[in-house]
């Protein structure tokens, strides 16, 4: 068994090494040079204000869909229904905000819109839970169906009632300027710093409360100890008094809840008004983000902001190298997803046999520790 440490730390870094090497093997076959191609990716991610801006942007929706994934995993739960809870949660801010942000102040509104956004993911993912706990319904499936319903509903919803008269463009009319959350760039110009100008807005505080928030929760309360009991054994945790239904609704409620965030940082803060499309599969990238963060909500930071650098800098290397589309980005992902998850039980042996030889390490036989 890996130590603690490893397996947050040193087993995704193996897993993501084995990645890009495997990756830069497919690169290398189809005539590219893979040391540019990496160059061109870092660079186009980090190597300017722009592309960090854009890389943290990315990485503020992976974290909260990355949570999602990862609290109602440690209750036993697999919820894949993180898109839809993210376009409820959206919907949720949205509707707040065309109905009030002309009425109120921006002090108060965007906490409405926070409360909103939360309480739509919840109440969305409180229904496969209810189905799950009582009525025996596989969360998998009625997540992904409620996926979805929940799109279908955005679109009806936008056809036929939020849509400005006349207009041609499936979308709302634009928010009041009080429930528009501040950018970055007119922070730091506040403070009197040039910063150049994009997407990025203060939802990335909200993404970094709420990972230190859910950690918190999960290891430092009797609830988050009653609910990962019921995650690791739910016949034994009956057997301790631990009622396994209500967890079951616990774990997909603050899912739920972490994935209707994602509307503060694309609806508030980005596109400033209903629209689709907006979360563009970020519900299921929080898939990948968990499995490679080990479920830990430090290691999900970190896996998203590996996973905005992909989506960032592979956007640059789609546009600077010749030759290379998108979809080769899409594939170094895949295989990044292919290593952290599928094959990590394969790469954690070889892992636990050499941290075996080191003097001190303490390294149990028998694989990896579950994250």
């Amino acid at each position: 068994m890996l130590p603690r440490w490893a397996d947050l730390v040193l087993l995704p870094a193996v897993c993501l090494a084995v990645a890009l090497l495997a990756a830069a093997g497919v690169v290398a076959l189809v005539g590219q040079d893979p040391l540019r191609v990496l160059a061109v990716l870092l660079d186009g991610a980090f190597g300017s204000a722009r592309g960090i801006s854009y890389t943290l942007y990315y990485t503020t929706t992976f974290i909260l869909t990355g949570l999602a994934v990862s609290v109602a995993f440690h209750g036993g739960l697999f919820n894949i229904g993180g898109e839809g809870q993210a376009i409820m949660g959206g919907l949720g801010t949205g509707l707040v905000a065309l109905w009030l942000g002309s009425t109120l102040p921006g002090w108060l509104m965007l906490p409405l819109m926070l409360l909103a956004g939360a309480l739509f993911g919840m109440m969305w993912a409180l229904v496969p839970a209810y189905l799950q706990a009582w009525r025996g319904s596989h969360v998998v499936i009625t997540t992904i169906m409620f996926n979805f319903i929940a799109s279908s509903l955005l679109v009806y919803l936008l056809v036929n009632h939020l849509r400005p008269a006349g207009a041609m463009a499936v979308e709302s009319a634009g928010f009041a300027e009080s429930a528009r959350l501040p950018r970055v760039q007119q922070v730091l110009a506040g403070l009197g710093i040039d910063w150049p100008a994009s997407p990025l807005n203060l939802s990335l505080l909200i993404a970094l409360a709420a990972a230190l928030a859910v950690y918190l929760f999960l290891w430092h309360t009797r609830a988050g100890y009653r609910l990962r009991a019921v995650g690791s054994s739910p016949q034994a945790a009956e057997y301790a008094g631990i009622r396994a239904r209500r967890q079951i609704l616990l774990a997909m409620a603050i899912s739920g809840a972490l994935a209707g965030l994602v509307g503060m940082n694309e609806i508030a803060g980005v596109n400033r008004r209903l629209l689709l499309e907006y979360v563009s599969g970020a519900g299921f990238t929080g898939i990948a983000v968990a499995l490679m963060g080990r479920n830990h909500p430090l290691g999900i930071v970190l896996a998203s902001l590996l996973f905005g650098a992909l989506f960032q800098g592979g956007a640059e290397v789609a546009f600077e190298v010749r030759g290379f589309s998108r979809d080769m980005v899409v594939m170094l992902q895949g295989f990044i997803v292919l290593f952290s998850g599928a094959m990590v039980v394969v790469i954690a042996r070889p892992v636990a046999a050499v941290l075996r030889r080191l003097p001190g390490m303490g390294v149990a036989a028998g694989g990896a520790r579950d994250g």
